[in-house]
């Protein structure tokens, strides 16, 4: 017998649950509950011994609300049914594309024959320069700016304010990430190297550290170039700066870098930020209220 959607979605949301119960239970090596812990804790003890901002308290502004987006964001979000709906959408669009075009297999590019190191870093490469035309996006597109605004409402800088964001975003990034990404068959098991690697650049680029890079600064993003991306005050005209999310390399190619001066006490937000939402319920249904 076929499954249905509403099938589908029953399983998946059932399936998530039991996955996530067991992850708590269970440390492993490719836990991702403990690994998002641990990284966090890392990034964290670096603040506090090497803190930037010297002044920052220990536990900033909204310090709390940031620790509960990160496993809002990561996990329960995913719980409440987002996991279940992506695989109703994945199956419903592949069935489109088999009944409409006579396409089984999205797969163009199969890398699934290359060595491991190949895989992932053409993973991390496709999938970091896909992201960062999405973070464009965010800030282009009224509405998808009313959703990155979420993250953009951060008013002091610290590693967890790297997952503050709205839940949308993630269905945004993951909608469009889903037919480049899947015309790639990576065919690879250890899929959350890239996810780890990636993570940590993220709590790095959001927290209260400096990072000398040296020429690497053309390569990869940093908190000192980050911290100008969260700049209350942007270049005229202009709908963001420096969108790296991992690596720098796509602003400095593109022209989207902007580091006037050391940005260690810029403040952080952008218009009208003293009348944003403070709260996570705030936050949720701000950008589906109309706007003046």
């Amino acid at each position: 017998m076929e499954k249905t959607y509403l099938d589908l979605f029953k399983e998946s949301f059932t399936g998530y649950a039991n996955y996530l119960w067991h992850e708590v239970l269970n440390p492993h090596w490719g836990n991702y509950f403990y690994w998002l812990i641990g990284i966090s804790l890392l990034v964290y003890s670096l603040e506090l011994m090497f803190p930037w901002r010297k002044t920052q308290a220990k536990f900033r502004q909204d310090f709390w609300l940031d620790a509960f987006y990160m496993f809002f964001n990561f996990f329960l979000f995913g719980l409440i049914g987002y996991n279940a709906l992506s695989a109703v959408f994945s199956s419903a669009f592949d069935q489109f594309l088999y009944q409409t075009f006579g396409i089984r297999n999205l797969v163009a590019l199969n890398v699934a024959s290359w060595p491991h190191w190949a895989q992932l870093l053409t993973l991390f490469i496709a999938r970091d320069f896909i992201q960062w035309n999405v973070h464009r996006l965010l800030h282009r597109v009224p509405f998808l700016w009313e959703l990155h605004k979420v993250h953009h409402s951060v008013r002091e800088m610290g590693f967890a304010a790297h997952l503050r964001y709205h839940f949308g975003e993630t269905i945004v990034y993951r909608t469009i990430e889903y037919i480049p990404l899947a015309m790639i068959g990576f065919g690879i098991s250890d899929f959350i190297l890239v996810h780890l690697f990636a993570l940590t650049i993220g709590h790095l680029n959001h927290a209260n550290f400096y990072l000398p890079l040296g020429l690497f600064k053309y390569l990869f993003n940093s908190p000192q170039m980050h911290i100008w991306h969260h700049a209350e005050r942007i270049p005229e005209g202009s709908y963001g700066v420096n969108y790296g999310i991992s690596l720098s390399l796509w602003d400095y190619l593109f022209g989207t870098v902007w580091m006037p001066k050391d940005g260690r006490d810029i403040s952080l937000g952008f218009d009208q930020i003293a009348s944003y939402p403070k709260t996570f319920w705030g936050h949720l249904i701000q950008p589906f209220t109309k706007h003046k």
